[in-house]
């Protein structure tokens, strides 16, 4: 915020996170939020993407974060829906002993995080941390600060990814997922997918009675039966939440890199030679962002002719 106050050419504002980072810039963002109007056009905008230069819209509420205007929130192979239940964390393996004692083990390395990424932070009757990020709550307008943006962009991997899974990446159902291409789109390598799912109305998220009593009973006694129904209602949960805003999702798979499972940091290129793999998404991300650029600076030229 000071950073802001005293740079006053400083007018619009986006997020670009990786891994956790993700997570906490959606909580970042509902501190920052405040839903002042910052424009009187329209509340959707139109960009082309970069999949068969289709047309897609991403809705954007009306609001500020750090009192300037939030254009692109973008993620890279973010846990959204935690790494409780199988495949999420991919490098348990699905293996029901240590899915079993990854809960309360993770807190020991991790401290709070690790019960937050698990769902089980929290007395048991009340929602974890994730599935109050998924609404607008008494702990902050998680959603609205999401909705503020212009456009909300999941990057996830597809697979080799040992940290993060493909499904809470990219906000999906199991049953959503589905045979990835094995081609790249055109000069952007281990890209290999790029879709817009339109906002759907949706009722909660819920912390119905039955969470409550599996979020105890997989703290007090946690077990493969007890973890995956508590899971299994939370995730879909979380789902309900975080589908009531637009969200281009963007499919990467290493499969034919050299070091395919480095995919958690090739996503990003932590490191310029070691993750190298990952420039192709870099690229998609950079002109993306261009593309957004553009075209929020031709609706601007719109509206001051009129």
């Amino acid at each position: 915020m000071h950073v802001v106050k005293r740079t006053e050419s400083l007018k619009r504002i986006s997020f670009l996170a990786h891994s956790l980072g993700g997570l906490f810039a959606r909580y970042a963002i509902s501190v920052l939020y405040s839903p002042t109007a910052f424009r009187s056009d329209e509340s959707k905008d139109t960009f082309v993407s970069t999949n068969a230069n289709s047309k897609t819209t991403c809705s954007s509420g009306r609001g500020m974060i750090a009192g300037l205007e939030p254009v692109n929130f973008i993620t890279l192979a973010t846990p959204h829906l935690g790494v409780r239940g199988k495949k999420q964390l991919p490098l348990l393996l699905g293996v029901p002993i240590l899915e079993k004692l990854a809960p309360s083990v993770a807190p020991i390395f991790v401290g709070r995080t690790g019960s937050q990424l698990f769902l089980t932070d929290g007395k048991p009757n009340k929602p974890p941390l994730l599935l109050r990020m998924a609404s607008d709550c008494e702990d902050g307008k998680f959603i609205s600060a999401l909705g503020a943006f212009r456009c909300r962009v999941l990057y996830a991997n597809v697979s080799y990814d040992h940290m993060v899974g493909w499904r809470t990446s990219s906000i999906r159902r199991e049953m959503e997922l589905f045979k990835p291409p094995r081609r790249s789109l055109d000069g952007y390598k281990h890209v290999v997918d790029v879709e817009y799912y339109p906002a759907v109305s949706s009722e909660g998220p819920y912390f119905p009675p039955e969470a409550a009593k599996a979020k105890e009973a997989a703290q007090n006694a946690p077990n493969t039966e007890n973890t995956a129904e508590y899971h299994e209602i939370l995730e879909e949960e979380m789902i309900h939440g975080l589908q009531q805003l637009g969200w281009k999702k963007v499919d990467v798979s290493f499969h034919s890199a050299i070091w395919p499972f480095f995919a958690h940091n090739n996503i990003h290129v932590k490191n310029e030679w070691l993750h190298n793999a990952g420039a192709g998404v870099v690229a998609h991300v950079a002109d993306s962002l261009k593309q957004q650029e553009l075209q929020q600076d031709c609706t601007s030229l719109i509206a001051a002719s009129l």
